[in-house]
């Protein structure tokens, strides 16, 4: 289901007219729809609540941090899938419970896991032996228990771009599939820790049910050898991954992915966790971004528009693409041109998008769709460029929740 239509030559974002919105807030400016976002929500909650299975959606807090949008998901029943103690922080100060954070990642400083330890988050999913001995030491200097889950590598090829596979034996995630065993063991003979569960993350923008199949499959074999030697688990936590369709992709709903799943657990009594990010942001919001300059070379019709790679940097790094749209649609007779969509950054890499069939002019508003994940929150300041505003939109109400960015802020820390 879209929210973003055109009403009468104008691009909508549910009642809202995106052009209202770079008048109010300026360009570039990330614009997110409430109701998309609840839209995709339910979609992975319904399926796990009609099917009985006891289940717990931890939302990845990497794709997209805005505590507003946090704080959305945690309304919804979310828990949140961390990765770095600031990302505890924001869950925190998000209206976030301590006891819904699982906290992975595979660079675990000493004051991060103390900082877990200390709130009582619900599980710390470990990547390495080094790092389970680590947090067995703080745990046992601040005399508290704290809940495991060892991440497990099963070296799955999930046909992704290679820089968002995280499940192959290549990648530095997770423990090695024929050394978990052995880790489970370690861990069971650790006097502050708890085991509770087991993890799997195994890639990004997987659009597929096979690999996800393949590697729940490794994980329950694990998962009945570990009971077999008297290692019984609570949860096992099968990551995210689940893409969406940028390019007219065919991409399995959260119904078939959740299906596929369930057959795979096959009635353990084992409760469910599952990590989506991309999948219940990612359609949710778009770029609004305006033509600065119309630049003709002899090879190639440049569009110069007001974003940039610093702003959203997924076409530059991953080779993304994401669909661009006019604001207004003209109605003059000019013909539709193939024009790359650049940004002002001094690299050629700056791009939002490559021979694009537009019929546009200086000053005219495009959208950049599909960037509610990953977008502004892998956003910088290369070129000392401020970071853009962040606006919701509620049926006809817009909302904005991070001002732009001002020189000041970005000045205000540094020393002559």
């Amino acid at each position: 289901m879209s929210y973003l239509n055109y009403r009468h030559q104008n691009l909508f974002l549910e009642d809202v007219d995106l052009a209202e919105i770079a008048q109010e807030f300026g360009t570039p400016c990330y614009v997110y729809s409430k109701q998309a976002i609840q839209h995709n929500w339910q979609n992975f909650y319904l399926p796990l609540k009609d099917s009985s299975q006891r289940s717990k959606i931890y939302y990845a807090v990497k794709a997209n941090a805005n505590l507003t949008i946090l704080n959305l998901l945690s309304s919804l029943g979310a828990g949140f899938d961390v990765v770095s103690g600031g990302e505890i922080a924001r869950a925190l100060a998000a209206g976030g419970l301590a006891q819904d954070i699982i906290f992975s990642g595979v660079g675990k400083s000493h004051a991060e896991i103390r900082q877990a330890i200390d709130l009582g988050i619900y599980s710390i999913h470990v990547e390495s032996i080094s790092e389970l001995l680590r947090i067995q030491d703080i745990a046992q200097n601040m005399n508290k228990r704290v809940n495991i889950a060892i991440r497990v590598n099963p070296d799955i090829d999930v046909q992704s771009h290679p820089y968002i596979s995280t499940g192959s034996k290549d990648n530095k995630f997770g423990i090695d599939y024929k050394q978990a065993f052995d880790v489970y063991k370690t861990a069971a003979k650790l006097s502050h820790l708890n085991i509770k569960g087991i993890s799997c993350h195994i890639g990004s923008q997987i659009t597929s049910l096979a690999p996800f199949t393949k590697a729940a499959t490794e994980i329950f074999n694990l998962v009945d050898a570990l009971a077999h030697n008297k290692i019984n688990l609570q949860y096992v936590d099968l990551g995210g991954g689940l893409g969406i369709s940028y390019n007219d992709e065919q991409v399995p709903s959260p119904q078939e992915y959740i299906q596929a799943l369930l057959e795979q657990l096959n009635g353990r009594n084992l409760e469910l966790h599952l990590e989506p990010g991309r999948a219940l942001v990612a359609n949710a919001g778009i770029l609004l971004t305006k033509i600065e300059y119309i630049k003709k070379t002899a090879n190639n019709n440049f569009a110069i528009v007001d974003a940039a790679m610093n702003d959203l940097i997924r076409p530059a790094l991953y080779q993304s693409f994401h669909q661009i749209m006019p604001v207004t649609l003209t109605t003059n007779t000019q013909p539709e041109l193939n024009y790359s969509i650049v940004g002002p950054v001094c690299e050629s890499g700056d791009f939002l998008g490559i021979d694009r069939k537009l019929k546009i002019n200086e000053g005219d508003l495009l959208a950049v769709k599909d960037c509610g994940a990953y977008g502004f929150s892998m956003s910088s300041n290369y070129n000392t460029r401020l970071r853009c505003a962040e606006v919701l939109v509620d049926h006809a109400q817009t909302k904005l929740i991070r001002q732009r960015e001002t020189m000041h802020q970005l000045l205000e820390n540094e020393r002559l």
